[in-house]
């Protein structure tokens, strides 16, 4: 395996791992449709999404470690949003990683399948 594809291929790993929380998933999604002048501080997620202010911090850290939200402070709390570019990069990681691969016959087990729907 080349270095660079085994480099891309933990890259990935590591974005499954971030996102195979449920609740990591829900806060994405709650900030992605936030605009950044309208950010949400940890109250209110944890309102939103009924768990733990301590949970939310949590995942935020873990959200944050990935690069994946951007907290701002205002006033005395810190609102979170996420970062764009990230998640743009992070789909082209997910689709990478799930694309097929076009070998010769038999290499991925194509043929066979064909053959077997045949």
């Amino acid at each position: 395996m080349l270095e660079k594809e085994k480099e891309a291929i933990d890259e990935q790993a590591a974005l499954f791992s971030v996102l195979a929380d449920p609740t990591r998933l829900k806060l994405l999604r709650l900030l992605s449709q936030q605009r950044e002048s309208a950010a949400l501080c940890v109250n209110a997620l944890a309102y939103r999404l009924g768990v733990t202010q301590p949970a939310v911090s949590q995942h935020l850290k873990v959200l944050k470690s990935a690069g994946m939200v951007k907290g701002e402070k205002r006033g005395y709390r810190v609102h979170y949003f996420v970062k764009r570019e990230a998640l743009n990069k992070a789909q082209g990681l997910i689709s990478q990683a799930l694309q097929l691969s076009e070998g010769e016959p038999g290499e991925n087990g194509t043929e066979k399948l064909k053959s077997e729907i045949k």
